[in-house]
């Protein structure tokens, strides 16, 4: 459930706006694309993460804070890298930034939507679903080179993004994986390999512009666009240090 809005302590400063530093207000937007839409995953929590971009990336250590014109508050961020963003008002109105003590490009911003309960190496697709939803009305979508026609002119149109098999969203898992199957009841199907891997067909000149920059054995995407599957769905990894030991 949505928690109340917690009082917070803000003080005045002087801060320096950088554009490409992620926008408070879109990400309240995806946490209020949560609240609508959280029959989609109603026993589900959201949170945001950190994950690594590039392989020099420190991921200890991490502290942020929203900063508007005249405030700035402090967001915790937890031993995993996630946090809740806290809601003011003042830093909405002055249409605040998001702000690490990392550079830009070296991490990756995500949306966590998760049902507790469920096995290691197991998602449910309603979670991902409200994920896609959410994150693309935060603004977390970091993909910018031409070569992404995927995203297209989709790339602002969050229920298209969501909904389309050519707007497909870039999920991660917790390990690099072998193999991606979705199952609901007896009906089972393993993700074809265009699936895997940001669809296998990264290159030296591509990947970098890629969120998957180097988690591209993490990499999958999810039908979550096929309503065939119901959101009670689950997503079943086949995790590659798993398959160690095992007979051909």
């Amino acid at each position: 459930m949505a928690q109340e809005p917690q009082p917070i302590q803000s003080v005045t400063v002087s801060s320096t706006r950088d554009p490409v530093d992620k926008s408070y207000r879109k990400m309240i937007k995806g946490m209020e694309r949560f609240e609508r839409e959280h029959a989609l995953a109603p026993a589900a929590t959201l949170r945001f993460r950190l994950l690594r971009r590039i392989s020099t990336a420190k991921m200890t250590g991490i502290t942020l804070r929203i900063a508007g014109d005249t405030v700035t508050v402090p967001v915790p961020v937890a031993d995993d890298n996630s946090f809740v963003l806290p809601r003011n008002e003042q830093a909405l109105r002055e249409d605040a930034a998001v702000l690490a003590n990392r550079k830009t490009d070296s991490m990756t911003w995500r949306v966590s939507v998760r049902t507790p309960g469920l096995l290691d190496g197991v998602r449910r697709l309603g979670d991902l679903r409200l994920e896609c939803k959410a994150g693309m009305d935060a603004g977390l979508i970091s993909n910018s080179a031409p070569v992404f026609g995927w995203l297209s002119n989709l790339l602002t149109d969050t229920d298209q993004v969501c909904s389309s098999p050519e707007g497909n969203y870039l999920f991660f898992a917790e390990r690099p994986i072998y193999g991606v199957t979705v199952r609901f009841g007896t009906r089972v199907e393993a993700l074809p390999f265009t699936m895997l891997y940001a669809a296998g067909d990264q290159t030296a000149e591509t990947l970098p512009y890629c969120d998957c920059q180097v988690l591209l054995e993490r990499s999958y995407y999810a039908p979550i666009w096929d309503r065939s599957w119901p959101d009670d769905t689950l997503v079943e990894f086949d995790f590659i240090d798993d398959q160690a030991g095992k007979t051909p």
